[in-house]
């Protein structure tokens, strides 16, 4: 009995990260018609995993629902982005202030060594833009592992994904990498420090400068 229960729980969640990542790719652009028999018929499945795949990117903000239309790529408005920019702002710098203040001196180093990555990833020449989101994103993740609350931990994972929605944007700004890599350095410097005021501010401009640069 359990067997039959937990595959199309198993199936759908798939579905779900399928989907999920092809919106962050922007192969599913914000703000487009989902079409539900052609997604089922690519991944050779019925619309029943399908539609539960879809009520989970609902409830993450990633897809809208709408009656009698079916469901579509969410868009995010100015509002939106600010709001959720607004919040990430006051959750992540609660985080780093615990981790200035409580972490060991192993999770310091876990944090300078992703650090270096960022680093080196953004040197001249050889920036590359992904990789470099994808390793700020690792730091951030790891700030708030560190700091150790879980339901901080899934306020930030769900919001994170609005964010995503609109990552785009900042990764073309000119000059933005530069920016992003010297905010790095300052919150660092405070948390290497033990300075918890000084890591929260640190991080707060961190999103100030993040909103400006995806708008």
């Amino acid at each position: 009995m359990s067997a039959v229960t937990l595959t199309p729980r198993a199936l759908y969640e798939e579905v779900a990260e399928l989907l999920r990542q092809r919106i962050f790719n922007r192969e599913l652009e914000p703000g487009s018609w989902i079409d539900e028999l052609k997604l089922a018929d690519e991944y050779g499945i019925s619309r029943t995993p399908l539609r539960e795949a879809l009520k989970v990117l609902a409830a993450e903000g990633l897809v809208t629902m709408k009656v009698r239309r079916g469901a579509y790529v969410t868009e995010v408005s100015e509002k939106d982005l600010a709001d959720v920019y607004h919040l990430l702002s006051l959750l992540e710098s609660d985080a780093v202030g615990v981790v200035a203040e409580r972490a060991t001196a192993a999770q310091l180093s876990e944090l300078e060594s992703l650090h270096a990555e960022l680093e080196a990833a953004a040197m001249p020449g050889q920036v590359d833009r992904a990789h470099f989101f994808s390793i700020n994103e690792r730091f951030h993740m790891r700030v708030m592992a560190i700091a150790d609350n879980r339901w901080r931990d899934q306020m930030v994972a769900d919001l994170r994904k609005v964010m995503k929605l609109n990552r785009h944007n900042s990764l073309l700004k000119a000059g933005r990498i530069a920016e992003s890599l010297e905010e790095h350095r300052a919150v660092m410097a405070a948390i290497k420090a033990r300075d918890p005021d000084a890591a929260m501010a640190r991080m707060q401009a961190h999103f100030r400068s993040g909103l400006e640069a995806a708008n």
